[in-house]
């Protein structure tokens, strides 16, 4: 599968953009921290606006970290947003994962999250990032696993939100449920010392909840799920009008409870 053959279940609409400005290195990469030393240069691959890289690049600092993504205008947003740190040492690219522009044994850690479920080929990727790794070296990757995500109250409308995504996800020959394929994708692509985890981010209170469930109800009519959606023939206009309002009522329902599950694999060259 070649990076051209890839797109991208999500895009970059406003509603998901908003999500991923959310993310932080504490609520994406804590697996990762502990392993994390002073003058270490990173790769974040697939960074977006590049929250998670400018914590990265404080904790390692004076060391380098670069966050490349493959769409030129979500780096823009990223450099944009970032220009305002100071005594970082900090890059944005556009990269394309499966050939990264680096030399050989560039990096002592790379990080990838929520990347590898896009991907038609993940090992391939991971073989490159394999590539650019030195010895010693860490690769800290981090997917969701739709297929394992919990919420409550029941409502058949968020199920058929759910079976929607996996039918969008399996044109775009992706893997929604990635977060339980991680480890055997890095096996497969050389790493031998490997350590799985898993995290969760769960949102119930009252602010969390009008938060998650605002932003998927603008997902659902606006972003890459809805237009990809229609164009699949997968669902309609009406029924995404259905969602979204499920959406909402979940948010507002004191009950409401929503847990997003994450593989995780921290392996080592």
């Amino acid at each position: 599968m070649s990076p051209a053959a890839d797109r991208y279940s999500h895009g970059h609409d406003e509603s998901v953009l908003r999500s991923h400005r959310w993310r932080t290195a504490e609520n994406s990469a804590a697996f990762l921290l502990p392993h994390l030393t002073p003058g270490a240069e990173v790769l974040d691959v697939g960074c977006g606006p590049g929250t998670i890289s400018v914590d990265l690049a404080r904790l390692v600092y004076p060391g380098q970290v670069t966050g490349i993504d493959l769409d030129d205008e979500v780096v823009e947003v990223a450099r944009r947003e970032s220009a305002g740190v100071e005594g970082t040492g900090l890059t944005f690219a556009v990269g394309d994962v499966y050939s990264l522009d680096f030399d050989d044994a560039s990096f002592d850690v790379v990080y990838a999250h929520q990347v590898l479920q896009h991907l038609g080929d993940p090992v391939a990727a991971l073989r490159e990032m394999r590539r650019v790794l030195r010895s010693p070296g860490i690769l800290a990757v981090r997917d969701s696993d739709y297929g394992a995500f919990v919420w409550t109250p029941p409502d058949p409308r968020l199920d058929r939100w759910m079976e929607i995504y996996h039918r969008i996800t399996t044109a775009n020959h992706a893997d929604a449920d990635a977060g339980r394929h991680l480890h055997r994708w890095v096996r497969e692509a050389g790493f031998t010392d490997a350590t799985v985890s898993s995290s969760n981010w769960t949102f119930h209170t009252d602010d969390e909840r009008a938060w998650w469930g605002g932003l998927w109800a603008d997902r659902v009519r606006s972003s890459e799920y809805a237009r990809q959606g229609l164009e699949y023939g997968l669902t309609t206009s009406d029924e995404l009008d259905e969602i979204a309002t499920a959406f909402r009522e979940w948010a507002d329902d004191e009950d409401g409870l929503f847990i997003v599950v994450h593989g995780e694999v921290l392996a080592r060259v």
